[in-house]
Parts: structure tokens; C-alpha cells; sequence
């Protein structure tokens, strides 16, 4: 955060405003320019007795954008800094949160001009916030900014503390849509990025409840539906997903233009590669419309198919079945565990001798009502032979005790 040093007794709004007012009159010619100069400082002196934080900032604000190509960064840092220190003045969150928006609406106006100035400005603005709501508002001001500005590299990092934002910020349903759709949006740019901006725009698509408040909003949304099932089938390396279980995905299925999609998604989340390439068979332009290599669908389906057989075969699984289930060679079917171990989706042992594979962990490809009762018998169980383990020492120590007073008696 900039910090403004006073080089006099004048106060730095007041000092600001004869600035941008000097700079803003400077062609009008020397006679006019005194007389709008002092005006406007006469002005800025009765906002700041009366305590008309927002007039003030809006006057500061309307020279701002005559002057901004006409000074250095520097000072146009200052002029802004000085300007979003107003907000503390503020008599009202309320006020505060209108300033806020007339600062932040004038620094997003010109998101190519300086735009890693601009979004520094929002941070500063945003720090000086006490409003929880106000500080959101910001946040997506600058969420616009980076993006606009094509400076989302200064911002990218704040994304990994969404979730004590949000604690922070107490925002409803509606403003956490907006949020997670514009986060998934500019983090689809980065290619690096792909899998964090699935994990948000799986986090958009889950705000919707079904209700029929969201009916209107849901139906708007199947663009952004379908992107996730496409995008959830092209990542190589996302295996688990909650996409079936969301109303915004289930309403694809009865949809004349997207059942297809729904069904696709449905393949990749419950069945094994046999059913896909069935489904390509039938659909192979559809997937080519949508950008999806079927080298690449088979790859992920062979995968999933693994999984699958590690979640219904009772930890032991043939070579022959795998062989048979995804399509392979005696040859290929080590390469394919192996490619599973590496992926950290599978955790097994190979017997090479007996030609089985022993596994002892694998990703679940869905977590749903079913798999919760699965964790919660292990749970139980864990419980169960944690206290038994203690009863047990317990027990131990008793019956030592007893031994040691025996002893001492005999003695």
C-alpha cells in the first residue's frame, strides 16, 4: 500500500484536489483556471466540514479521468490511494460501501490502461474495507480487472484462501454463483490450471438446489453444464465427481439438445469401456464437436474400468479379467496397473505368479450415499478394534498389578 507523506499543513485530500483541479483546468488558460481551481477546492473544504465523504470522493474522481493520461504512474497512484483512504471516514457501512462501488467502477473503467496499477489500487481499497460485503464487492471488481486487464496472475493466488473469504464475507447463494463462475472463467485460460477451474465450475453447478426459485437460472446454465461434463471427460487425470448428483447436470438428461452429453457422463462415472465405445460408435461426430480425441476417451475409459473392478472384485482381481475389460494384451496388462499405481488412483500389488493383482486402495469414481456407508462400517469397525485394543491393555496392566502385589506378599 502506498504511503502519502504530507510535504505541508494542507490536508492530502485537499492537496489532491487542487492537484487534479490545476491539471484538469491547465488548457483553459491561466484567469479560468485560478477561478475553477479555487472553486473546486472551496467545494472539497465544505464537503470535508460537513463530513460528505462520497461527494468528495466523486469529485475527486470526475478530474480523474481528464488527467489520468496526463500524469505519471506514481502520481496517479497517489491521487487513487488518497482517494480509497476516504472510505475510512465514512459515516456508514453504507456509505463506505457506496464509495466503495464509485472508486472501483472509475478504476475498472479503463482496465487496459496500467492494469496492474488499477488491480493494486482494488487490493488497497479492499484492505481498507470493515464491511465484510463491501470487501466482496471489490473482490469482484478486481476478479474483472485482472481478467479484463489480462493481469489474472495477481490475482490467481488469492483463489487458494476462497474459503476463509467466504467465512469472512457471510455472502448468500447467488453472489457464490457469480464467484465461482467468474473464478472458473479466468482460470480456464491457464491451461495449467485446468483442474481448479473444473473444481469451481463443479462448485458454481452445485449452488443450484432444483428449486423452483433456480428453475429459470438452472436452465440458463446448461452451457456451463455441458462445459463440465466435457471438461471432466478431457482431464486425463480426474477420475471422481459429483456431477450426476447435481440438478443443473440431471436436467441435460430429458433435454432434446443435450441427452447426449448426460448419457456420455454417465459412461465415464458408471460403467466400463465396453459402454463407450459402444456410444461412439453411435455418436463419433458429437464427440468430435466437442473437441474430444477418442485415443484419449479410450485411455481415461481403460482407467476407469480398473477402478471399477477394484471397487467390485472382492480385492483380488485376474489378469484375464482386466485383459478382457479394457481391450488389451496379456503384454499391456501390467502397463495398465502400473499406470494406475503412478496416477496415485490405485494402490495395489502385483502377483505376477499367480497372476492376480491385490489390491488395497483405489480412488472411488463416486463418492455418493452408498460409499459414505462404507466409510461409516470401517469407521465402526476401526472404533471396535481401537477399544478392544484398549480393554485389552488395560486388562494387562490390571492383571500385572495383581501379580506384583502377590509377589510382594509372598516375599
Amino acid at each position: 500500500m502506498s504511503t502519502i507523506v504530507p510535504t505541508s499543513e494542507e490536508d492530502p485530500v485537499l492537496a489532491v484536489v487542487r492537484l487534479t483541479a490545476e491539471l484538469s483546468w491547465a488548457d483553459g488558460g491561466p484567469e479560468l483556471a485560478e477561478t475553477q481551481v479555487a472553486r473546486l477546492c472551496m467545494e472539497a473544504e465544505e464537503f470535508i466540514v460537513r463530513s460528505r465523504w462520497l461527494e468528495l470522493a466523486s469529485l475527486i474522481l470526475t478530474s480523474v479521468d481528464l488527467i489520468t493520461s496526463r500524469v505519471s504512474e506514481k502520481d496517479l497512484e497517489c491521487i487513487l490511494t488518497v482517494t480509497c483512504n476516504l472510505v475510512t471516514r465514512a459515516n456508514s457501512p453504507d456509505e463506505a460501501l457506496e464509495m466503495a462501488k464509485l472508486i472501483s467502477a472509475k478504476v475498472v473503467q479503463q482496465p487496459t490502461d496500467r492494469p496492474a496499477l488499477r488491480l493494486k489500487i482494488l487490493f488497497n481499497l479492499y484492505n481498507l474495507l470493515e464491511n465484510p460485503y463491501s470487501k466482496f464487492y471489490v473482490y469482484t471488481k478486481a476478479l474483472d480487472l485482472a481478467a479484463s486487464g489480462k493481469v489474472t496472475e495477481s490475482i490467481i493466488p488469492s483463489f487458494k484462501k476462497i474459503d476463509n473469504f467466504l467465512q469472512e464475507w457471510n455472502i448468500g447463494k447467488l453472489d457464490q454463483r457469480e464467484l465461482y463462475h467468474a473464478i472458473s472463467n479466468i482460470l480456464k485460460d491457464n491451461r495449467s490450471m485446468a483442474k481448479d477451474s473444473f473444481a469451481f465450475l463443479t462448485r458454481y453447478l452445485a449452488t443450484f438446489s432444483g428449486s423452483a426459485e433456480d428453475a429459470y437460472a438452472m436452465n440458463e446454465a446448461k452451457e456451463n453444464a455441458v462445459q463440465a461434463v466435457i471438461d471432466f471427460v478431457k482431464s486425463p487425470d480426474i477420475f471422481q465427481c459429483d456431477l450426476l448428483d447435481m440438478p443443473a447436470i440431471a436436467q441435460l438428461e430429458k433435454d432434446g439438445k443435450y441427452a447426449l452429453v448426460y448419457e456420455l457422463l454417465k459412461i465415464f462415472v458408471t460403467q466400463r469401456l465396453d459402454a463407450y465405445l459402444d456410444f461412439h460408435a453411435a455418436n463419433s461426430t458429437l464427440l468430435k464437436s466437442y473437441g474430444l480425441v477418442h485415443e484419449e476417451c479410450i485411455a481415461k475409459m481403460r482407467l476407469t474400468s480398473l477402478l471399477d473392478l477394484s471397487s467390485h472384485e472382492s480385492g483380488e482381481i485376474p489378469y484375464s479379467l482386466i485383459r478382457d475389460t479394457l481391450r488389451i494384451t496379456d503384454d499391456e496388462v501390467e502397463y495398465w496397473i502400473v499406470k494406475a499405481i503412478t496416477s496415485k488412483h490405485l494402490d495395489c500389488k502385483m502377483d505376477q505368479m499367480n497372476q492376480i493383482v491385490i489390491v488395497s486402495r483405489h480412488t472411488e469414481r463416486l463418492f455418493g450415499l452408498p460409499q459414505w456407508q462404507n466409510l461409516r462400517m470401517k469407521l465402526g469397525l476401526w472404533r471396535r478394534n481401537v477399544a478392544n485394543g484398549i480393554t485389552t491393555i488395560q486388562a494387562n496392566k490390571i492383571s500385572e498389578g495383581v501379580q506384583g502385589i502377590q509377589a510382594s506378599v509372598v516375599r
